[in-house]
């Protein structure tokens, strides 16, 4: 056999085996609570309580099919873990025309006196509720994971809901003002408000694993650090 064949051949068999791969893989499903809240999972939702860990990014459809985004739930949807995801404020389904799309919408909400964490937290934990209550979720096993805006909003939904027993957060935000977006509100009350390091001590206790790069300009190094320190002193 030629050498380019072999080549093919291999070429193909690879193709062929991404493809089984993909196919096997669970498709992001979209659900609704009672209340109307939105959320996805990944794969259905099961007949009996799982454990289950909260991804947070940007939406949810991007939150869940993406395995960069899944981070550590890539592993724990293999040890049985059931993987959920709601749009964060300002994108997806939660961006409120004509305010801005992302970090911006964000900033442009704390200018209007809107607190669109305490809005994030509420959504989240109606979902949790439904969840326990419809008999999918074990509440013993209850986690949230982010990774940069979605790491901020994990640290602020495990702060805020004592039923989440840890918390990963990839590069996450902990000081809005850190934020170019936020830059010329560095002053406003509820920017300073959201700052992580105010609910730190609510994490005292449990399980928190925060991880940053030495350098990073964008989210904060420093101020995340600061964070885990607040965490730690505080039991």
């Amino acid at each position: 056999m030629k050498t380019c064949s072999k080549r093919l051949l291999l070429a193909l068999g690879l193709v062929m085996q991404t493809a089984t791969l993909s196919a096997a893989e669970p498709a992001v499903e979209l659900h609704k609570t009672k209340a109307g809240t939105e959320f996805a999972t990944w794969g259905p939702l099961p007949d009996q309580p799982k454990p289950t860990l909260f991804i947070l990014a940007s939406t949810m459809e991007s939150a869940l099919g993406s395995p960069y985004f899944r981070q550590c739930g890539n592993q724990m949807a293999d040890a049985g873990y059931l993987l959920v995801s709601v749009d964060i404020p300002c994108h997806g389904k939660q961006h409120r025309p004509p305010e801005p799309t992302g970090l911006s919408g964000w900033a442009y909400r704390c200018e209007q006196g809107d607190d669109f964490v305490a809005d994030n937290n509420r959504r989240l934990s109606q979902v949790l509720d439904e969840l326990i209550a419809g008999g999918q979720t074990n509440p013993d096993y209850v986690g949230v994971c982010g990774t940069s805006r979605g790491g901020y909003l994990a640290l602020q939904f495990a702060a805020h809901d004592p039923r989440v027993k840890g918390v990963a957060a990839f590069a996450p935000v902990t000081d809005l003002t850190v934020l170019n977006e936020f830059k010329s509100r560095s002053k406003n009350e509820m920017v300073q408000s959201l700052s992580m390091i105010r609910n730190a001590d609510k994490l005292a206790g449990r399980p928190v694993w925060i991880v940053i790069g030495d350098r990073d300009v964008r989210v904060g190094t420093d101020e995340a650090i600061a964070v885990a320190r607040r965490i730690t002193q505080a039991g």
